[in-house]
């Protein structure tokens, strides 16, 4: 629990703690003070809470927890920034009523194919706590919030970027859906961070490479030295498009084998060791559909029933062997696509309203469909031709800007928690093992 530190002294101030009882409360509330940040009290009772479900979800995931003193150093660096996170966003009225929460815990249930009791059951049996877990889960969609708004709905990709980003593929080589499942451990350099500094950062990440190279464990080695975000999750990354990557990272997976390590790689935040778990090569492809249709809507004139007689009608000239595009341009009322004999082009899953899609996916090629009702009125379909088709440059670009914007904000991020967190006024009443 996070107490406002002036509320915690005006209370001493109104009770005059003239008990000796209350003295004793009193005590015991300074004693169990383990952080301060900026306004905001971190109990001890928290930091162990906190520390325990870690303990839980890395067990969870089949993984052996590291030593505690490691893992509490990175838990209550996590808290720390969290809390600052978290006022900010007190600050900027950000909340989460509890309606959103239970929706959002549903979701994170059924992602794990389960039921939200089920997931309750286990979270409870591997020891982590269900009331922990869903007050933690409403400050981390406390936290997306604040950081959407200061960062990521800020974050802006030219037309430009896409350009020079699809070029830089085509050289390196890379395809539009090439994947990267990357680790990460950064050794952090201050600002404007003096020669000394840098030496000292530089000789710690190649201590870092040193153990990794003995054969420690990335994931352990992780846990002990990094000051990246990911550093509770052993420094995965998770798997990312090239163009989520930041230039640095990915100029450096490109020319690694799987399971190899770099040596430390100088950026404006520090220095970087990257190992490459995986890569990951997908051609996506869609199906498209190239058909033609012939419309009749209802209206204040023509019935529902009177548009269905008059396509019914034309049905008929149809399969007397009527031209199609002849028909469609005389009868049909779809003003896009009559003057082209109604020829709808190449299109892919979800173009259309879902009647008109299942009429059209029941159809062989060259068959006409009988009339059938949409929203739009009375239609038959005749679907010409099908094929699978890799995705089109509009999609690709459509992907690679998002995953641009991704990775810029991530870049971004990272330096807006790094000033946030060298602004803020922490003091330790407990002591924290460098």
């Amino acid at each position: 629990m996070q107490y406002s530190r002036m509320n915690f002294l005006s209370l001493l101030l109104l009770t005059g703690i003239t008990f000796f009882s209350s003295q004793l409360i009193a005590i015991e509330e300074i004693d169990s003070v383990a952080i301060i940040v900026n306004e905001n009290i971190i109990s001890n009772q928290e930091i162990n809470n906190r520390l325990e479900d870690f303990k839980g979800q890395i067990l969870l995931q089949g993984k052996k927890p590291p030593p505690e003193k490691l893992l509490k150093k990175q838990v209550i660096e996590r808290i720390i920034l969290d809390s600052i996170q978290l006022q900010l966003a007190k600050a900027q009225g950000i909340r989460i009523d509890d309606l959103s929460l239970n929706k959002a815990l549903e979701s994170i249930a059924k992602k794990n194919r389960t039921t939200l009791d089920q997931m309750h059951r286990m979270l409870e049996d591997k020891g982590i706590s269900y009331d922990n877990f869903r007050e933690q889960t409403r400050k981390d969609m406390i936290i997306r919030q604040i950081q959407q708004r200061m960062i990521y709905s800020r974050v802006k990709v030219s037309q430009q970027e896409i350009d020079i980003f699809l070029e830089q593929q085509k050289i390196s080589g890379d395809a539009a859906n090439d994947k990267y499942h990357l680790a990460h451990i950064l050794i952090a350099t201050p600002e404007a961070a003096s020669p000394e500094e840098v030496t000292k950062a530089l000789e710690k990440a190649n201590q870092v490479v040193t153990h990794l190279n003995d054969g420690e464990s990335f994931n352990d080695v992780a846990l002990r030295f990094s000051d990246g975000r990911h550093a509770l999750k052993g420094g995965d990354l998770g798997l990312r498009s090239a163009a989520e990557l930041p230039s640095l990272f990915l100029d450096a997976a490109r020319h690694l084998n799987t399971g190899h390590v770099t040596e430390p790689l100088r950026s404006a935040g520090g220095f970087h060791i990257i190992k490459l778990i995986d890569k990951k090569t997908r051609q996506h492809l869609v199906k498209q559909t190239h058909a033609r249709h012939i419309l009749i809507k209802a209206d204040e004139i023509t019935s529902n029933e009177e548009a269905r007689i008059k396509l019914t009608e034309v049905k008929a000239k149809l399969d007397a062997g009527g031209d199609f595009a002849k028909l469609a341009a005389e009868f049909s009322q779809d003003p896009g696509s009559k003057n082209n004999g109604g020829d709808l082009g190449w299109t892919t899953e979800g173009t259309f309203v879902p009647r008109f899609t299942k009429v059209m996916n029941s159809l062989t090629e060259g068959q006409i469909s009988e009339p059938f009702r949409s929203q739009f009125g009375w239609h038959i379909i005749q679907v010409l031709e099908r094929r699978q088709q890799d995705e089109t440059e509009q999609l690709i670009r459509q992907k690679a800007e998002m995953a641009i914007q991704n990775r810029k904000a991530d870049e971004e991020l990272q330096l807006w928690l790094r000033r946030a967190r060298d602004e803020a006024y922490v003091e330790y009443r407990i002591e924290i093992d460098s």
